[in-house]
């Protein structure tokens, strides 16, 4: 295959994704994530610091800060954005089309690599353009310095992207790895490489913080700055005082550095052009010959009989009769609507779900009152994460929304929709509260409640506005562990007590964003359905 065809694949593929709303949901945080990068001079909120002091707003310093904060963040919801596109030529029958064609599978999967690049870049070179406004809007240095503002994105950033949209691809060819389990083990993936990514002598440079350390260190001594107490942090900090300022014009890589750049990109090729190994690129005669050798391991044969033909002829067109029309009428139809629901919700829910559901609420009742809502309360709030992902999303993601934008009252069936969550959310959860209740802990009760309502009005806004069950899968994930280690601003359910009140957000606070996030579902429905009428 040419380069030119490969480019030609690749582009259309980039093209079809940066159409859909998952990406502009994503592209909207990391501007919000380069917003945070470098916040107001005497802001307690900050990225990257080293000890009490941060870099003077110049190019050099700007563009470092949020090219690591778009590191850390396109790492994590980059990589649920781009891992569905073989998912995607599957549902469509796209791949059964390319699978009559000469492409070859490392061609194919050469092309979708190179999409999941272009996706991840694009967000970068916003990001880049993000850096340069703050920049300006910070005020503390006029002088734009190009290279010095560009390079990280460059030589920092790029690489770790193309590494995470190798291993989207793979998680994609992976049977264990392509369902909803995926995605969380990605995240939790995410979060050893975010440590050990910045430790000094980590693999092949990890994501190039221990360089770029060295380098602030140096600059710091050379300015007469105690650093021998200081440490680097990367990650967003609430601090006690503003952080002291030093002058960063940047650092010249080292031709060591470059090469473990330059390594970073092989091995995301490499990673990406494994799967040719068993990816068998949607083609029946395989999947045919695959069942069949599972259909005669099954039953014991010692000599599998021949592959099935696969059948080309086409389906049978059925003729269906006008059925004869009626008027809606209303009713009280919201008891079984939200059956329904709950029934879809809960579809294809395996036994052992429903075993580790119970186990934790066995555990809930024997656990110390005092760890209930430090540790019962969030496991029973993570466990269900690939559940309330559902919310919003399977009308689109099963191509049903046609057939249900026929239903006459969609605010009812969206209420029950949220409903159904609810009851999902408060009953793997009934022994936290309960313990709770029974030591008279009614602030945790309340914070119990507020926690209850947020969870699916947050996974319902999310579903709606992106409709992909993976973008409140990897927003979910780092708002739940932030909470689990005591960051105040993100304990929406109150796990973290002190005298018996939390020190996050009040419940009623959570609860009035509840309502809003429901009603930007009833605004965003509403205007969609005025759009197709």
């Amino acid at each position: 295959m040419s380069a030119g065809a490969l480019a030609r694949l690749a582009l259309g593929d980039f093209r079809d994704r940066v159409r859909r709303p998952a990406y502009a949901v994503t592209l909207a945080t990391a501007v919000g994530l380069g917003y945070l990068a470098v916040p107001q001079a005497q802001s307690r909120l900050v990225i990257m610091q080293l000890g009490d002091y941060r870099g003077i707003y110049n190019s050099a310093y700007v563009g470092m800060v949020t090219a690591l904060a778009g590191v850390l963040w396109l790492t994590l919801a980059g990589f649920y954005v781009v891992r569905n596109t073989i998912a995607r030529d599957e549902s469509t029958h796209v791949g059964q089309l390319l699978a009559a064609t000469p492409l070859r599978t490392s061609a194919y999967l050469a092309g979708k690599f190179l999409s999941n690049v272009m996706v991840l870049a694009s967000m970068l070179g916003v990001l880049a353009v993000t850096a340069l406004v703050m920049q300006e809007a910070r005020g503390e240095s006029s002088t734009i310095a190009p290279v010095a503002l560009l390079s990280p994105f460059v030589l920092i950033a790029l690489p770790v992207m193309a590494v995470t949209a190798a291993a989207a691809l793979l998680f994609e060819v992976v049977p264990v790895l392509r369902t909803g389990l995926g995605n969380v083990i990605w995240f939790f993936v995410w979060m050893v490489v975010a440590i050990a990514g910045q430790a000094p002598g980590a693999p092949l440079g990890g994501l190039g913080v221990h360089s770029v350390a060295q380098s602030m260190g140096a600059t710091m001594i050379a300015q007469h700055i105690d650093v021998s107490n200081e440490q680097f942090s990367l990650g967003l900090t609430y601090l006690d005082h503003p952080l002291h300022t030093f002058v960063w014009n940047g650092f010249t890589p080292s031709g060591g550095f470059l090469l473990e750049r330059l390594a970073l990109v092989l091995l995301a090729v490499v990673l990406a052009l494994v799967p040719t190994l068993w990816f068998g690129r949607f083609d029946p005669a395989r999947a045919a010959m695959r069942r069949e050798r599972q259909r005669a391991q099954a039953l014991g044969a010692e000599n599998a009989a021949p592959p099935i033909p696969v059948d080309y002829t086409p389906s049978r067109v059925m003729t269906l009769q006008a059925l004869p029309r009626s008027e809606a009428a209303p009713g009280l139809s919201l008891g079984r609507l939200l059956i329904g629901e709950l029934r879809i919700l809960l579809q294809g829910v395996q036994w052992w779900w429903w075993a580790g559901a119970a186990a934790i609420m066995v555990a809930g009742f024997l656990a110390p009152i005092a760890s209930v809502p430090r540790l019962v309360l969030p496991l029973c709030w993570v466990w269900p994460i690939l559940i309330w992902s559902r919310l919003g999303t399977q009308r689109y993601e099963y191509g049903v929304q046609a057939l249900l934008g026929a239903y006459p009252m969609a605010r009812r069936r969206l209420l029950a929709e949220w409903a159904a969550g609810f009851a999902l959310t408060v009953v793997v959860a009934v022994v936290a509260v309960l313990r709770m209740a029974m030591a008279a802990n009614w602030h945790g009760v309340s914070a119990w409640t507020a926690g209850a309502l947020f969870i699916p009005s947050f996974a319902l806004a999310l579903g709606t506005l992106s409709r992909t069950h993976r973008l409140f899968q990897a927003i979910y994930l780092p708002l739940w562990y932030g909470a689990v280690n005591g960051v105040p601003v993100l304990d929406f359910m109150g796990a973290l007590q002190t005298n018996g009140h939390s020190a996050g957000p009040s419940p009623l606070a959570i609860t009035v964003l509840s309502a809003v996030m429901v009603a930007i579902v009833f605004v965003v429905g509403g205007l969609r359905r005025q759009a197709r009428a």
